[in-house]
């Protein structure tokens, strides 16, 4: 099994998925458990199975191996946003304890399913400390960024650096806003997402100065959100290869200045599946490799 996934644009080979039917289940599971885990209305099962359907052929239309995670009793309805508990890196998988805690035991049936396939643990980030896959994104191979904030604290981030030392040469620890609060889910993958080589989605009014011009300096061109396409998740966009990318429908101003520059910009109706538990086409997926 080839595994190693230090990069947010180089070709995806391999990525894991979680169906709907394996994470919200029915549509009594969501009646009964939306509100406690935070989501914006109560989502429609049918709807977000044919919201699903059109995203999953994307994903099988351009990545050779799809694997799936099974339903889990340790898991929710988050566990459908199978890139937060975890980072693949060359030497293995890291395993997160989230910030949410309904969230707490997810890391586990994610590292049955990867273990299960060929894809080795190199660790599992220990209380207190704590991060989310939302907050880890790599520069290049050797560069990461980490968002500081509710989801990532520092001793989480302390145990990061332990694994991980070897294999990356530069940390960039980014503080995180209060944003619209502790139980807001605010990754640092909310407010940027790379879609080519050269180029990222952000919302810059998140965005600390120095990280911003960092990202200036080595000649991204920031492709800026306004407030309402932020809202509606604009800035959470996956590259399937540099240059061609999954972005939520209803952000026509992002798809053009994306178009624009260059970039093929594939959509899916997404208010069900990922607006209202706010995660995107990056949430949705954990690629097992890059290349």
């Amino acid at each position: 099994m080839k595994y190693g996934c230090q990069s947010m644009i180089g070709k995806i080979e391999s990525i894991l998925l979680k169906k709907p039917e394996q994470a919200f289940i029915s549509q009594e599971n969501l009646n009964n458990t939306w509100e406690e885990y935070k989501y914006f209305g109560c989502p429609d099962y049918e709807t977000v199975l044919k919201e699903y359907a059109v995203f999953e052929k994307y994903i099988t239309d351009n990545v050779p191996n799809v694997y799936y995670l099974p339903e889990d009793d340790r898991t929710g309805l988050d566990s459908i946003y199978t890139h937060d508990p975890l980072k693949i890196t060359r030497k293995g998988a890291i395993y997160f304890p989230m910030g949410k805690k309904l969230r707490g035991q997810e890391w586990k049936a994610t590292k049955a399913c990867l273990e299960s396939i060929g894809v080795p643990t190199l660790g599992v980030i220990e209380a207190p400390g704590k991060m989310e896959g939302g907050d880890v994104l790599w520069i290049d191979e050797e560069t990461v960024a980490i968002g500081r904030g509710y989801r990532t604290n520092d001793e989480g981030i302390r145990q990061f650096k332990e694994l991980t030392g070897d294999i990356i040469r530069d940390y960039i620890i980014v503080p995180m806003p209060h944003g619209e609060g502790e139980d807001a889910c605010l990754h640092l993958m909310s407010i940027i997402s790379f879609v080519d080589t050269d180029k990222a989605v952000v919302y810059s009014k998140y965005m600390p100065v120095f990280f911003r011009e960092y990202l200036l300096e080595r000649g991204f061109q920031l492709i800026e959100a306004d407030d309402d396409e932020y809202d509606y998740l604009g800035t959470n966009l996956l590259a399937l290869e540099p240059g061609k990318c999954i972005l939520i429908k209803g952000c026509p101003k992002i798809q053009k200045k994306l178009e624009d520059a260059g970039v093929e910009v594939m959509t899916y109706e997404g208010k069900e599946l990922s607006y209202r538990g706010t995660g995107g086409p990056t949430c949705l997926t954990c690629p097992i490799t890059r290349l």
